[in-house]
């Protein structure tokens, strides 16, 4: 595994449309299920106070940051309430510069290999390929083939209990989950079960 998930599962937890007054409950549950990245998406209400939430009760023993980040202020906004991941559903060179020079993770996203190197050479520490489905593992398994090894690569979209070995034989380092752990409306007893499956079949794929 990667350092750079610093002992964590690379599963990231995509908590879109999360309600702030339930985010430390829900990451609570996150976190005892065995996730320890969790990513806001800044089109959330309220995100900067989840992710600040989500930060000071976690941020010592978990990596807390956005998605969906588009810009270098979202970047600065982002880490003014300590948030270190920033994923971006395109590849821009600014946001990669910006979370970097203000000390961030960067996982922009990428769908082809001229945008993904284009993300390495930018800076980034990761590559989120989104959205995988399109890819499939196959697809996302010949582009990893030619990219540095050094580069850890995310799938994202798509991503099922049943389907994490299929990605992971394929040469993914890990997984972005949204709306199969966590959907509006669901309590947090129901995302921590959902997220109780994802580890397992990590887990399992990985190590079994």
């Amino acid at each position: 595994m990667s350092d750079l998930f610093e002992g964590h599962r690379p599963l990231v937890a995509i908590l879109r449309g999360l309600d702030s007054d339930d985010a430390v409950a829900i990451g609570g549950e996150l976190i005892d299920a065995g996730f320890g990245i969790i990513e806001v998406p800044l089109n959330s209400p309220d995100p900067l106070r989840s992710i600040g939430a989500l930060a000071d009760a976690f941020g010592d023993h978990a990596i807390i940051g956005a998605g969906t980040v588009l810009t270098t202020q979202q970047v600065d906004a982002v880490r003014s309430v300590n948030g270190r991941l920033i994923v971006s559903p395109n590849m821009d060179v600014d946001v990669i510069a910006r979370t970097r020079d203000k000390g961030g993770l960067s996982f922009p996203g990428v769908f082809t290999p001229t945008e993904a190197f284009a993300a390495v050479k930018a800076g980034c520490h990761a590559l989120k390929f989104f959205p995988a489905s399109l890819h499939g593992p196959d697809g996302v398994k010949a582009i990893k083939a030619v990219l540095p090894p050094e580069i850890p690569v995310l799938a994202v979209g798509g991503v099922t209990v049943p389907t994490i070995g299929e990605w992971l034989a394929a040469g993914t380092a890990g997984f972005g989950i949204g709306s199969n752990v966590f959907k509006v409306g669901w309590s947090a007893a129901q995302v921590g079960e959902q997220a109780r499956a994802f580890v397992a079949a990590y887990d399992a794929a990985a190590h079994g």
